[in-house]
């Protein structure tokens, strides 16, 4: 299970350096974007972003 859960949380990583490095304006503008949004809109994306995980998680398995 740890082995698994290593190589979910790498390839995380680097999904997540991927916008960075190919476009570190755009990247940069997203995030102060996503920073001025208020907390309930962010809950929200939250929410519905752990809840397509779950859901791609049990297709994929």
């Amino acid at each position: 299970m740890w082995k698994e859960l290593g190589i979910a949380f790498a390839l995380l990583l680097v999904i997540e350096g991927i916008m960075p490095f190919i476009n570190p304006a755009g990247w940069r503008n997203t995030l102060k974007t996503v920073s001025e949004m208020d907390d309930d809109t962010l809950r929200i994306i939250g929410f519905f972003s752990m809840v397509f995980g779950v859901l791609l998680l049990y297709l994929v398995h």
